[in-house]
């Protein structure tokens, strides 16, 4: 399993990204796929994520109306389109891949592939 992300970069304060991730080889057509985020010293947090089956999504609270995710499994992507960015949102962003049982949620020790990450830099 191959997950590659890519979009990262630095923006000021109230600016937009769009990150996209590539996935290849996942072994299962019931999937979840993930953006989780992480600043050092602390733990890894969800952000986001949507099953490849009906299309649900989850929000963690701390980016809901601000960030959205999408897939297109034609593609083999996963996106995440992040608007009024906040300083705080600063950290590597992380694509993962969960095809154990459902349901699919945000604990990141469910999931079972990782990206290499990319780094999300907002100024104030």
């Amino acid at each position: 399993v191959q997950l590659v992300e890519s979009g990262g970069g630095l923006v000021q304060a109230g600016g937009s990204l769009r990150l996209s991730c590539a996935t290849s080889g996942i072994p299962s057509d019931d999937y979840a796929l993930a953006w989780f985020r992480q600043v050092p010293g602390k733990e890894r947090e969800g952000v986001s994520c949507i099953s490849s089956g009906d299309g649900a999504t989850l929000y963690a609270d701390f980016v809901m109306g601000r960030f959205t995710i999408s897939s297109d499994n034609v593609k083999n992507m996963v996106y995440l389109e992040m608007d009024n960015l906040k300083p705080e949102d600063t950290a590597v962003y992380y694509c993962a891949a969960d095809w154990g049982p459902r349901p699919h949620d945000l604990n990141y020790y469910e999931y079972d592939a990782w990206g290499q990450g990319t780094q999300v830099t907002v100024s104030s």
